[in-house]
């Protein structure tokens, strides 16, 4: 059902996969010659691609239709070329035909490791938070909490990166690139429900933001896998004004799935000097008047 849900018709996240790009590919695009006049069928036709990946159209229908879900490392390079994939988008296709053959993961970890805590204290003023693989906010120190103006208004369990910038009405006026921002979330959850399509998880989140955010639901079902986005990011944070952050993110040994975020910016500059004006302003708002009066 969680599968059913994610995607469009009947198949399996190949053949899904397979028919959003081929749709988005136009004949000119792929290098065929067509004449004058209205085309019924959006993009490629099911024959074009099978005869410019060297498969038969009935083996290629299969294919999309999940009748056939083992494709060799040849045909799937030539179904790569002929729809001009990229390499995300390249490996992508390699990781929906693996998936088949690996084993079921263990569920991921839902809280953070531990010792997190010190280590975001440690990182300030550099906003810095913890993510699961779905992209909910498992940890964060005083400036990674103010740096998503309004999301305290929200109960911790919707705290969420996806969820924020599709469904937050404060959202579109916090990122300079809007576009780009939910370009990388849509590619993020994309590329996970390659690997894990029925994962209850996904599923709900995807099916809350498919119902309430028809931007997302247009950008979830044209199935664009890319990288998840530029090393920087631009916020306009009405507290502290508009600034430039690098970003960096790694992976936790251990819990499978969960990144430590960091962003930063260089000592010295107006920018760093908004991460800190930021970092004593979220700190002055959790803490106790009894602290206020010592501090």
């Amino acid at each position: 059902m969680a599968g059913r849900q994610q995607g469009s018709g009947d198949g399996t996240e190949l053949g899904r996969f397979l028919r959003a790009r081929r749709t988005q590919t136009s004949p000119e695009e792929a290098g065929i010659q067509v004449g004058p006049g209205w085309r019924r069928t959006p993009g490629l036709r099911r024959e074009e691609l099978a005869s410019l990946a060297g498969v038969s159209v009935d083996y290629y229908t299969r294919l999309e239709r999940g009748k056939e879900t083992r494709p060799s490392p040849a045909v799937i390079d030539a179904l790569a070329r002929a729809l001009h994939l990229g390499e995300t988008e390249h490996e992508h296709l390699f990781d929906l035909v693996n998936r088949v053959s690996r084993p079921r993961a263990e569920p991921a970890r839902q809280t953070a490791p531990p010792g997190t805590e010190l280590l975001l204290e440690r990182l300030r003023p550099y906003p810095a938070r913890v993510l699961s693989r779905t992209m909910d906010i498992l940890a964060g120190n005083t400036g990674a909490q103010r740096m998503l103006p309004g999301i305290e208004r929200w109960p911790a369990h919707r705290h969420n990166i996806a969820r924020y910038v599709f469904l937050h009405p404060a959202a579109h006026d916090v990122f300079e690139d809007f576009d780009t921002v939910t370009a990388g979330c849509v590619a993020r959850l994309r590329a996970l429900a390659g690997v894990e399509p029925d994962a209850p998880d996904l599923a709900a989140l995807v099916d809350e933001l498919r119902v309430n955010s028809p931007e997302f639901a247009g950008m979830w079902e044209r199935y664009q896998v890319r990288p998840y986005g530029p090393d920087s990011k631009t916020i306009k944070h009405p507290e502290v004004g508009r600034l430039t952050l690098q970003v960096q993110s790694m992976r936790f040994e251990g819990a499978p799935g969960q990144r430590l975020v960091i962003y930063y910016a260089t000592p010295g500059t107006p920018d760093h000097d908004a991460l800190i004006l930021l970092d004593r302003m979220a700190e002055e708002r959790v803490a106790t008047p009894a602290q206020r009066q010592r501090g």
